[in-house]
């Protein structure tokens, strides 16, 4: 059958270093994409911004004529 034996610190620490190495790997993951996808967010509202301030400044520009007499 199965051998008794008492459960050490050590084993308990194995198996939750076990447990927790595929977490880690995930969270180090999604720290380096989260630099990215904000970087990609940004570029996207400042084009944006860029764009629409085009639009209205060339809808509200007046053409104005300068003549000398």
């Amino acid at each position: 059958m199965t051998e008794q034996r008492r459960i050490t610190k050590d084993d308990i620490e194995a198996k939750l270093r076990e447990v927790a190495a595929p977490v880690e790997e995930g969270v180090g993951q999604a720290k380096s994409l989260a630099p990215v996808v904000a970087v990609a967010i940004g570029a996207a509202l400042v084009l944006t911004a860029y764009m629409l301030g085009r639009r209205r400044g060339k809808r509200r520009t007046p053409v104005i004529e300068i003549r000398r007499i």
